[in-house]
């Protein structure tokens, strides 16, 4: 087992742009929105870049090598995660996702919950992360209207800044932003508003599902400071952990042969040493740590982020540790 790369599956969008070349250089022609970075869904399906099983799809080399790349723990039917890059010349609409209860019954798939990590911001740059001083009803009649910017919590944001978008809560990206976004493996979004772009709404189901008692706020994580690296812990859910390391020179750490890793460079660059020999990371890049891989370590000057489906006792109890040491 080895780091697996994949190809990019690019996506135009009418609210996308130009700015992943800062760091692309296969970027298509036309305003691209977003890039599928790691897939395995049926809209968008990874091809391996690399090694071994260059040219199989996600999905086939699952059906191949089973826990040995997604680990004892997880589900061999249904990968459980989706990595995307989303840049935003432009705001998306203001949308809802459902969780998975709804979205199994109504759309026969997971539901979506997400969280974002700000590559690149802008001038101007802003997200809305939920809704303010409003009932349903409220928000409802604002929509007919087209009047409802007040109900919005609209938020400046800066490079490194994270927020978790729990399914249930109103959000859009807005203009100026370049975004990796890990999230559950699902590809519905309703749209409450799409300013007059001329795309379907989904106004009845999103009313079904948007919970107005969830607020959206900047996550500040719990920072543990080490010689050769810095790891910041963001978010710890049944869906996905999210950590952050600051690798000022060397990480070292063993794959869990019960779940699979995945890399995301979202500044700098380095190179990760196995025992089969090495891969490049370099910014907006993301690669997958199978759970069979072994003993690995990452070189480099860079920040990565770490998403995984968790053990969340485990991960718990090693947060309260750091906390009591």
């Amino acid at each position: 087992m080895y780091p697996l790369k994949f190809e990019n599956l690019y996506y135009e969008k009418i609210w996308g742009g130009r700015d992943l070349k800062k760091f692309r250089d296969n970027l298509p022609e036309g305003n691209i929105g977003e890039s599928w970075d790691i897939a395995c869904h049926e809209h968008g399906m990874s091809i391996v870049s690399n090694g071994k099983y260059k040219n199989l799809t996600l999905g086939k080399l699952i059906e191949l090598e089973g826990e040995k790349i997604l680990g004892d723990k997880i589900d061999k039917n249904k990968f459980p995660l989706l990595i995307k890059l989303i840049n935003a010349k432009d705001k998306l609409s203001v949308q809802v996702h459902p969780d998975d209860k709804y979205a199994r019954r109504v759309e026969g798939e997971l539901g979506k919950t997400e969280i974002w990590y700000v590559v690149e911001a802008f001038e101007g740059a802003n997200l809305v992360v939920g809704t303010k001083d409003c009932t349903q009803e409220q928000f409802k009649s604002a929509i007919s209207n087209g009047d409802f910017d007040k109900y919005l919590n609209k938020v400046n944001v800066k490079k490194g800044e994270v927020y978790f978008v729990k399914s249930g809560l109103v959000h859009a990206i807005g203009q100026g932003v370049i975004i990796a976004e890990i999230q559950q493996n699902s590809d519905t979004t309703y749209r409450v508003y799409d300013y007059n772009r001329g795309r379907e709404l989904h106004i009845d189901k999103a009313m079904d599902v948007i919970n107005f008692t969830l607020t959206g706020e900047k996550s500040r994580g719990l920072k543990v400071e080490n010689e050769n690296y810095n790891k910041i812990f963001y978010s710890l859910c049944d869906k996905f952990s999210l950590e952050l390391y600051e690798i000022k020179c060397e990480l070292k750490e063993e794959s869990d042969r019960k779940r699979f890793y995945i890399f995301t460079c979202v500044e700098g660059e380095g190179k990760i040493y196995f025992n089969e020999g090495e891969e490049t990371i370099t910014c907006g890049e993301s690669i997958l740590i199978p759970a069979y891989m072994g003993s690995y370590k990452i070189k480099g000057k860079l920040k990565i982020l770490k998403s995984y489906v968790p053990d969340v006792e485990k991960v718990e109890k090693e947060i309260i540790h750091f906390i009591e040491r």
